[in-house]
């Protein structure tokens, strides 16, 4: 049984009337009435255990968006229900509205909607769905609660999505509508064509030319069906905020970036994230496949308060690849971890791949390498350019090795991450 305000309205109501009339028969009189009406609203009630609730709707949301969620009552019973209908669902998921009026009449469905608006990526497991059924009076009533199981997987936001078109542009000028005459170290022939004014004449074919009228030049594309390796590292660095997101959360959107990129130049992708243990991994989904993918394996990802294991992370890699490929390394260009953990595994993994590290760099310090003003302002200015000066010497340290390295800040690097993919394609070093 449940009771509603109006009962409690009643009850001081009751209680007025009796401390009117100062009398031990109002008294009986008062509560034997609100008992009966009590009474009388229960047995009213329409029945809660024999009421059907199923769930339907959106089953993946991505964060920052919002998705539907239909909840539907079907009453079997005679009575009609009157009453409120309670959607549990973690705070987190941000479920609107969390309770609302419902009225089915007797061998009707109703159907309610509820908007989920998450704030954070991962799964979303419902809760129990309590309906609350009253009498003709609402002043109690019976309440009972269903399972309707249904869950909801928040992908991680794609914002970078907005830089596509302009890379797939660039990549036509590299493989489709405009054929490249210059020639990398791996590049693939296309086609022959005619010469034209300002063409390198290196790309002439002189035996072509010898058969025909007119100067016949090559054409070259970039290499396809290439192999690339994404490697997020979700240890302690990855959980470092920088421009109020999780380094995580931004290396995710610029690798979403490079797999839409890629798979529509013809290459293949795969996913490993790693620290101590592998998080999770994607390998071997098709072109078509591998965003989605790669989407909901990142869902459930969160950076681990722990020191990343590189042993771990580079044997993975010559696990995974065991032919050449190129290895895009998100992680932090913090000296000490990159020095202890990282260089002494980079002779082994760039003997067999081509190594590309990619971090996210934090703008605050170049905001505090330009303050002045103060001796606080002096000291944060001395730290912000210390720090700017240990990355510098860290990257260019991974350069001498062999490692391409793109430090951007998080609006930034997505776009500079796919531009060094494009360069690297255009060049032939895949």
């Amino acid at each position: 049984m449940a009771l509603t305000g109006r009962a409690a309205a009643a009850a001081v109501t009751g209680t007025l009337v009796v401390l009117a009339l100062r009398t031990v028969p109002a008294l009986l009189a008062v509560d034997a009435l609100i008992l009966v009406a009590v009474a009388a609203d229960v047995s009213l009630a329409a029945p809660v255990r024999t009421l059907r609730v199923t769930r339907g709707g959106d089953t993946r949301i991505r964060l920052g968006t919002s998705g539907e969620l239909t909840l539907t009552v079907a009453n079997p019973g005679r009575r009609a229900l009157r009453g409120t209908v309670r959607d549990a669902w973690q705070p987190s998921a941000g479920a609107q509205p969390a309770r609302a009026e419902v009225s089915v009449p007797a061998g009707r469905v109703a159907t309610l909607t509820t908007t989920l608006t998450p704030g954070r990526r991962g799964d979303f497991a419902a809760g129990r769905v309590t309906v609350r059924s009253l009498g003709p009076l609402r002043l109690a009533g019976r309440q009972g609660s269903h399972q309707a199981p249904w869950s909801v997987r928040v992908l991680p936001p794609f914002g970078s999505r907005k830089h596509l078109p302009e890379k797939l542009a660039r990549l036509r000028q590299l493989d489709g509508q405009h054929r490249s005459l210059l020639r990398g170290q791996g590049s693939e022939f296309d086609s022959l064509r005619e010469y034209v004014l300002g063409d390198d004449v290196r790309s002439i074919d002189w035996r072509s030319s010898a058969r025909r009228v007119d100067v016949m030049v090559r054409t070259w594309r970039p290499e396809r069906d290439r192999r690339i390796l994404i490697v997020l590292d979700t240890g302690r660095t990855a959980a470092g905020r920088v421009a109020g997101l999780p380094r995580l959360d931004t290396s995710m959107d610029a690798a979403l970036l490079l797999t839409a990129l890629a798979s529509r130049a013809g290459d293949r992708v795969d996913l490993l994230a790693v620290d101590r243990r592998v998080r999770t991994r994607v390998v071997g989904a098709s072109r078509s496949e591998i965003l989605a993918a790669m989407t909901s394996a990142m869902a459930g990802l969160d950076a681990e308060l722990i020191e990343s294991d590189a042993g771990l992370m580079a044997s993975c890699v010559l696990g995974i690849a065991r032919q050449r490929c190129l290895v895009v390394l998100f992680t932090d260009l913090n000296p000490a971890a990159v020095e202890e953990g990282l260089l002494p595994r980079i002779p082994v993994l760039t003997a067999r791949h081509r190594l590309l590290v990619a971090a996210v760099a934090d703008p605050r310090l170049d905001e505090m390498a330009a303050a002045r003003g103060s001796a606080a302002a002096v000291y944060q200015a001395a730290a912000g350019e210390r720090a700017r000066s240990e990355r510098a010497t860290i990257s260019a340290v991974l350069r001498r090795r062999g490692v391409d390295v793109v430090d951007a800040p998080p609006d930034r690097l997505p776009a500079a991450l796919a531009d060094a993919y494009l360069n690297l394609k255009a060049a032939g070093r895949l």
